[in-house]
C-alpha cells in the first residue's frame, strides 16, 4: 500500500490497450491502461505498483469492473 500522505508519487503510463464493451454514460470504446505508480519519501524510492485502470476515450470517465 503507498501512503502519499509522507512522500510523493508519481505515475506512468506503461500501455494503453482496447477493452471490450462500451462506457455506460456515452457509449464510447473502453481502453485498458497499465499505470506503474511509484513512491518515494524524501526522494528515495520506497516500492512501485502496476495496475490496470479501464476509461472511455471518448469522455474520459474511469470506469470500474464489477
Amino acid at each position: 500500500m503507498c501512503v502519499r500522505v509522507f512522500g510523493e508519487g508519481v505515475d506512468k503510463e506503461l500501455g494503453r490497450r482496447a477493452a471490450g464493451g462500451a462506457c455506460p454514460c456515452c457509449g464510447g470504446k473502453v481502453a485498458a491502461v497499465e499505470v506503474e505508480s511509484k513512491c518515494r519519501f524524501c526522494l528515495v524510492p520506497v516500492g512501485f505498483v502496476v495496475k490496470k485502470k479501464y476509461i472511455c476515450t471518448n469522455c474520459s470517465k474511469r470506469l470500474v469492473l464489477r
